[in-house]
């Protein structure tokens, strides 16, 4: 049996995560709000415990992106969960620029209380200044550009590509776009994989074929149906050791070597990227009455 991925800690925190981390506690002060993205997902474990430490205290819009990839029924329950905390919360899908009224309304529902302040003092139409925060690949820089309805940050689809904070204004908004950021250490295997699983996590520290096993369990608990759909596979196949079932679908794929081995590390690839483009379907690996 193939190592699991809880066998040896996922860590990954270069050193301009650090310095992001300082220039937001610098730069909190000078902001009205806080646009917190999260993968539609994966909520919970895109929670970053240092970014809630950080932001604490000031007006906070969840916005669970990516949501064209998530499970609808499970999304909507995690927006009347944020929402029954007293947070402002919507789903979106940042590509899509329809959803960005929504957002814009809800930064102002948010804010009430000081555009009402502002109004009175004379400064109606001040520029409302939000912090852009999440973690890495969350999609925050194609969030922006959706937002201002032009490319005015740079996005990429792999962790890491923004590094140094961005001030975009768009309208009466003035938005401070960070850097993505992780922490420096996970308590929970649990939350450190479901972040590799979205890709917050750069490939090239993981263990891919512990990476695809993990989640080939995961699906299997979650949606089995959607396993056996895509890779054509029986009860009693759907029914095996994770490592082994990703050896099935290897086969299934015709991805042999010489004597007939399957190549597992090319079948662990094709799995990850299938289930990051949405081939499996639209899967939520977490459910808010697990929170």
């Amino acid at each position: 049996m193939k190592e699991s991925l809880s066998a040896r800690p996922i860590q990954w925190f270069p050193g301009h995560m650090t310095k992001t981390l300082r220039l937001m506690e610098k730069d909190i002060r000078n902001v009205d709000a806080v646009l917190q993205l999260l993968d539609a997902r994966i909520p919970r474990s895109s929670l970053n415990p240092e970014i809630a430490r950080i932001t604490a205290g000031k007006p906070h819009l969840y916005v669970l992106n990516k949501a064209d990839l998530a499970d609808p029924d499970v999304t909507a329950r995690w927006v009347a969960y944020f929402r029954r905390g007293g947070d402002g919360c919507l789903a979106i899908t940042s590509k899509n620029r329809g959803g960005v009224q929504g957002v814009k309304n809800a930064i102002e529902t948010e804010l009430a209380e000081l555009l009402e302040r502002r109004a009175v003092k004379g400064m109606a139409g001040a520029k409302i200044r939000v912090m852009v925060v999440g973690i890495p690949n969350v999609g925050k820089s194609t969030f922006i550009n959706s937002f201002a309805g032009a490319a005015r940050a740079k996005a990429a689809d792999r962790p890491g590509v923004t590094r140094g904070k961005q001030w975009v204004t768009v309208g009466n908004y003035d938005l401070l776009d960070m850097p993505g950021v992780l922490w420096k250490k996970f308590d929970s295997m649990e939350v450190a994989g479901n972040l590799a699983f979205i890709g917050s996590i750069k490939d090239d520290v993981l263990d891919i074929e512990a990476l695809a096993t993990a989640l080939l369990g995961e699906m299997q608990r979650m949606y089995p149906e959607r396993l056996a759909e895509r890779y054509r596979l029986t009860a009693e196949e759907l029914g095996q050791d994770a490592y082994d079932l990703l050896e099935t679908v290897g086969r299934k794929r015709g991805m042999l070597m010489s004597g007939g081995v399957v190549n597992t590390e090319r079948a662990a690839i094709t799995l990850v990227d299938e289930f990051r483009g949405a081939k499996l379907g639209r899967v939520s690996l977490e459910r808010p009455e697990e929170a």
